[in-house]
């Protein structure tokens, strides 16, 4: 069911989810349900691999290298602990857009997210608005673009309200990735000087159009309590003609494992 090519090629490493979640695939209709649940004997583990991408979605990582190099290694990590959010609502809903756009980089069989779009916040304690994160895949024959657009939701008990919310998302925009994120992509996809896909966008938007064929949409959720009924209620109960995917991350005693990430990654910035 997956495509099986890469937008851009860069640097394997192991996928963030590998050796502390276990996940179970299942049909749902038409539609696809995966759930990862987080292991307790190794919850440990996942803390300090979650903690080692965390930085790289707030800061470039030559923005670090930069710093580090003019001003030494307090500075550079004083740099990454301003760009940390401080409330608990926040790191939950940064977590899980971080974890999402991790999911779809090395699972969804060739989708990529273009940017970390934390980057831009406008500021650490205040969400971004938009598309959490919409994944792209260039066809290497024609060079049009298959979206992932993606709503991704942490809470501590997860519910079938919040479901409810992520699918106005969805829908929006008659289901596909609104303009102006794709129009915030592709700026700052310009300023990083990665023209290709800065212009595939705005083919996209201002030549071919998207089809809906091109679209798939992606129902992300981090909770606490296990996600399996309500992800599949939530695509039965889907009447749209848009492929649906349900990833569900279930890792007990979430908010404390949040806690304990962003705990790790200071300590990490300023230990030698």
């Amino acid at each position: 069911m997956f495509y099986t090519y890469r937008i851009v090629e860069g640097e394997l490493r192991m996928p963030l989810f590998d050796g502390w979640c276990n996940h179970v695939d299942a049909p749902v209709g038409d539609h696809f349900l995966r759930v990862m649940t987080g292991q307790a004997a190794h919850v440990d583990a996942g803390i300090r691999a979650t903690a080692t991408i965390v930085p790289g979605h707030y800061a470039s990582e030559e923005h670090v290298a930069r710093a580090m190099r003019r001003l030494g290694k307090p500075e550079a990590a004083a740099l990454i602990e301003a760009k940390l959010p401080t409330t608990k609502a926040i790191r939950s809903g940064d977590l899980g857009e971080i974890y999402a756009t991790e999911w779809i980089d090395a699972h969804s069989g060739g989708y990529m997210a273009p940017i970390k779009r934390l980057r831009w916040k406008d500021h650490r304690n205040m969400a971004m608005r938009g598309e959490d994160v919409i994944g792209m895949l260039q066809d290497p024959q024609s060079q049009r673009l298959y979206f992932l657009k993606t709503e991704a939701k942490s809470r501590a008990a997860l519910t079938a309200q919040v479901l409810n919310d992520a699918r106005t998302g969805l829908d929006k925009d008659g289901g596909l990735p609104s303009p102006h994120a794709l129009s915030f992509i592709s700026a700052r996809l310009l300023e990083l000087n990665e023209l290709p896909m800065a212009d595939a966008i705005d083919d996209a938007l201002l030549k071919h159009g998207i089809p809906v064929g091109n679209v798939r949409h992606l129902l992300f959720t981090f909770s606490g309590n296990a996600p399996n009924a309500l992800l599949t209620a939530a695509l039965q109960a889907y009447p749209g003609g848009v492929n649906q995917w349900g990833v569900g991350l279930n890792v007990e005693g979430h908010g404390a494992f949040i806690g304990a990430i962003y705990d790790q990654v200071i300590a990490n910035a300023n230990n030698p």
